[in-house]
């Protein structure tokens, strides 16, 4: 039996689906340039339908978004000492298909936020990443803490792919499925007491003046600043377009010639575009003369996309290749990466912020799993991303190699082994099998590690010396108090 929704329940679902509603012209702008389908009628220019052929859209704003979200890998979590459930974490990242799904990441560049919804199911639980354009969330005024969500359910195939087939409203204590006639159809209780949404914002603000736009309130998009450029750009580009065809050649001019000369094997006149750009002039007007100018320079085209290209260079963070300029600089690893110093920075923001996500869902996940109380083991908890600049495998590895050479005073290596892995850049999966490897060959016959050989520079482990191998083996200790995993029901 169908229920009606409480004044106030339903008065706070039609201000989130008013917003989505109002939300929904600024994300459809930012689709169109990200998809590179917006056209030159849109940004105000008196275009002749004749000269539409030419028309020309440059799509820096994908090249943003995606060599962004390219740079966003995450490889695993922390979770303070426990690597038991710093594992089973990551583990369930990857059956919820979160490691090698991107597209919350190109969501939160070019929406400026993302949403995740944790459901649980008869097999476990379910994370889904969910388009900014299919929720709101509602946050409390006083406490700044998350107590409802709206979800939209929308037919993708139907012309109106806007119109709502049905909702569900995220509530603290329980989950609500809403028909589209504002009947409540299901009713799923929350044990833990948390709205099970979690949104991630890009450079938010604390203030907001009074005059900006809803859409623009919570993220900011990383296309912000591109799209006008990318404007202008399409321009430019439109422009030299038309210039090929009339500038670029020489021009030709005709004296004494009438409408009448200017007409199609069916005998119709041609317009003038036809008769402008036909292959051959003949004329049988004897009083006809014919002239020609001499053609006019492209350069000032190219200095013009050239302009555009080192501006959107400039407030995005990416290198200039990235825009087509020639990169005759940064002969060095050091130079890339000087280079590319402002936009490295911006995508660890971009981490820090994502990481604090993927930790909030986990943390749900296992209170949802295994009760409130194993939510209190992900407070100390991080996600480990890899590294955001290009990469530099040699000098990384130079420099590790340098820290773990360095003893302390009792002989242990400065640096563990393990975080030595981390600081290559290696994923929790890759440290295991290197653990399982090495443990191999210190008891295999053939293993460079064999307790009968001594080679001068390790110390047998059942001494008790304070050399590096003995160091290594203390990196390798028990981590501490092991916490229940998050997959354990």
């Amino acid at each position: 039996m169908a229920l009606w929704l409480p004044d106030s329940v339903h008065q706070l679902l039609v201000r989130l689906s008013s917003q989505m509603d109002a939300a929904a012209s600024h994300f459809q702008k930012l689709d169109r340039y990200v998809d590179g389908e917006q056209h030159l009628r849109q940004l105000g220019l008196a275009i002749p339908p004749e000269l539409e052929r030419f028309t020309v859209i440059v799509n820096w704003p994908r090249v943003v978004a995606e060599s962004r979200v390219d740079r966003l890998d995450l490889k695993g979590f922390r979770v303070g000492d426990n690597l038991q459930l710093a594992d089973d974490a990551w583990q369930l990242w990857r059956s919820c298909g979160m490691d090698e799904d991107q597209s919350s990441y190109l969501d939160f560049e070019v929406y400026g936020r993302s949403f995740k919804v944790i459901e649980l199911h008869g097999d476990g639980p379910l994370i889904e990443n969910v388009s900014p354009i299919d929720i709101a969330v509602h946050r409390d005024p006083f406490t700044g803490m998350l107590d409802a969500a709206l979800r939209r359910y929308r037919d993708v195939d139907s012309d109106d792919y806007l119109s709502a087939v049905g909702w569900k409203l995220y509530l603290p204590p329980a989950t609500l499925t809403v028909s589209t006639s504002w009947q409540v159809m299901a009713v799923e209780r929350n044990p833990i007491g948390v709205v099970p949404v979690v949104p991630a914002y890009r450079n938010p603000r604390t203030t907001i003046p009074l005059h900006r736009a809803w859409p623009r309130l919570r993220g900011t998009s990383a296309l912000a600043d591109v799209i006008d450029l990318t404007d202008a750009c399409a321009r430019d580009l439109t422009n030299a377009q038309v210039a090929q065809e009339t500038h670029a050649v020489p021009q030709r001019g005709v004296l004494g010639a009438t409408k009448g000369d200017f007409v199609g094997d069916d005998g119709k006149p041609l317009t003038t575009w036809e008769a402008y750009f036909g292959r051959i002039w003949a004329l049988k007007n004897a009083n006809a003369k014919t002239f020609e100018f001499s053609s006019s320079s492209m350069e000032n085209f190219e200095r013009m996309v050239n302009l555009y290209a080192r501006l959107a260079s400039g407030v995005t963070g990416l290198p200039p290749n990235y825009f087509g300029l020639a990169a005759d600089d940064a002969a060095s690893a050091d130079a890339i990466r000087s280079r590319e110093a402002k936009l490295v920075k911006s995508i660890e923001r971009d981490q820090r912020t994502l990481g604090r996500q993927a930790v909030e869902t986990c943390r749900i996940v296992a209170g949802l799993v295994s009760g409130v109380d194993a939510m209190a083991a992900f407070d100390d908890a991080d996600g480990l991303w890899y590294d955001a600049g290009t990469p530099t495998v040699a000098q990384r590895a130079d420099a590790v190699t340098k820290l773990f050479a360095t003893a302390d005073t009792a002989g242990r290596p400065l640096l563990p082994r393990e975080m030595a892995w981390e600081e290559l850049g290696w994923g929790p999966e890759k440290i295991a099998r290197a653990k399982k490897l090495l443990e191999a060959d210190e008891t295999s016959d053939y293993g460079y590690m064999k307790p009968e050989v001594d080679d001068g520079l390790r110390a047998d482990a059942s001494t008790g010396g304070a050399d590096a191998g003995e160091g290594l083996a203390a990196s390798e200790q028990p981590a501490g108090a092991q916490v229940d995993g998050i997959m354990a029901a």
